[in-house]
């Protein structure tokens, strides 16, 4: 019988997700592992492997679609072998009912090898104008973007799936500055208002759930910050003396190790809570703030209070190259109990961080700045770097912050305290 191939899930937190490019045609052979297509969610791209084997029988989904998760995207079964109607819990899974329809569609017969290099749904990849009392169709994402756009979606051209609108016709529409208004006739956009101001953009995808998440925590979480000031003159040193033995490790290295290990003497600040409960948690699993030109993630280091600094130092390291080349997976970047954010190597004399949601704390890194500074009766120039504390007061009080942050200040004042630093080095 045909299989079915749906859009995967691949976050707790992701809804639809772009299929950016397919790998096979309709009606070639398919095997178990075999590249179907890739996908795009807000945060990385992934390959979507067959878990069956036959022919590509039928592509229900295009190029550049928004897809919502568990939408079924193509079917795969024996050459002329017909489409059986969608089982009811894939139906009930897709967000868009003509989705579902389209899918439980029967194939017609197998496509002849010049059909097979067409367009999978070509017909419906044309733009559609819709009647005046047809229903709209519009996917999540692109109602979303109309809205925030404060345009009328009934004024767009789909070119998805049976003519519904996706994002791309909502941003095709924005860049021809050719949509009207909510309740309005369609009107000539509006010129700027500031001289030399360009005509708006949407968003990235990427930056918008960041916005979503953190309005999520500033408007849900009550945060308190607290700041000290460490002194990272002998930790500098060490590094110093580690480099000369061609063992190189960052201030962010030794930031971590130490954020990690007093995580683990003080569980309450590792914890979460949603207002009601609270979920202890005993492992420490770290997450680092990585800036993108698109956005920021956050990959995820497991069991981070039980590492040494080399293994952390590699661990971070790789997690943070393939953060920036787009190729963690979203268990990646999914589960952290606690984040830091470094913005030294910028400059930052101080500054506070938003709350990742699901995380009772987040740390930011200043700059190690040269300051003078009363040492006994004299005055010395001296490496000082401050921390910020941003905590949900509702599982951290002011002292138990302040005991938190003085706990990574002693590590990283004395970096002979790190626990394994030594034999790591």
């Amino acid at each position: 019988m045909a299989h079915p191939i749906l859009m995967p899930k691949p976050g707790q937190m992701t809804e639809e997700c772009v299929l950016t490019v397919w790998h096979k045609q309709e009606g070639d052979p398919v095997t178990k592992g075999d590249v179907l297509f890739e996908i795009e969610t807000d945060k990385s791209i992934m390959d979507v492997e067959s878990f069956e084997q036959g022919v590509l029988l039928r592509r229900v989904v295009d190029e550049g679609a928004t897809v919502p998760v568990n939408t079924v995207c193509a079917w795969i079964g024996e050459p002329g072998e017909a489409i059986p109607d969608a089982p009811p819990a894939l139906v009930a899974a897709v967000a868009e009912p003509e989705v579902a329809a389209r899918a439980a569609t029967p194939a017609a017969a197998p496509p002849s090898p010049a059909a097979s290099t067409a367009p999978a749904i070509a017909p419906d990849a044309r733009p559609t104008q819709r009647g005046p009392s047809e229903r709209l169709r519009i996917s999540p994402r692109a109602t979303r973007l109309a809205a925030e756009a404060g345009l009328d979606p009934r004024s767009l051209v789909g070119s998805g799936p049976g003519g519904r609108i996706v994002e791309r016709d909502v941003i095709a529409a924005l860049e021809a500055g050719a949509v009207a208004a909510v309740g309005a006739a369609p009107q000539p956009p509006a010129a700027s208002t500031v001289p030399g101001e360009e005509p708006p953009r949407p968003l990235s995808r990427m930056r918008r759930v960041i916005a979503e998440r953190l309005t999520l925590s500033a408007t849900t979480i009550p945060t308190f910050s607290v700041t000290v000031a460490v002194d990272v003159t002998r930790l500098q040193a060490v590094r110093a003396d580690l480099k000369a033995r061609e063992t190189a490790y960052s201030v962010t290295d030794f930031v971590l190790l130490a954020t990690a290990q007093a995580l683990a003497d003080h569980p309450d600040v590792n914890a979460r809570t949603d207002g009601t409960q609270v979920w202890p948690r005993r492992r420490v699993h770290l997450g680092v703030a990585v800036a993108l030109p698109t956005g920021l993630v956050v990959p995820v280091i497991r069991d981070a209070d039980v590492l040494g600094l080399a293994e952390l130092h590699d661990r971070a390291s790789e997690l943070i190259g393939r953060a920036r080349e787009g190729t963690l997976g979203p268990d990646e970047m999914t589960g952290s109990t606690f984040t830091v954010s470094n913005l030294g190597m910028h400059g930052v004399d101080s500054f506070s961080a938003i709350i990742n949601p699901g995380e009772s704390g987040i740390l930011a890194v200043s700059s190690a700045v040269p300051t003078a500074v009363v040492m006994g009766d004299g005055v010395a120039v001296r490496s000082i770097m401050k921390l910020t504390l941003t905590a949900d007061h509702r599982l951290v009080d002011g002292e138990l912050g302040a005991r938190f942050l003085n706990a990574i200040r002693r590590r990283l004042e004395d970096p002979g305290s790190l626990r394994r630093a030594t034999t790591d080095a």
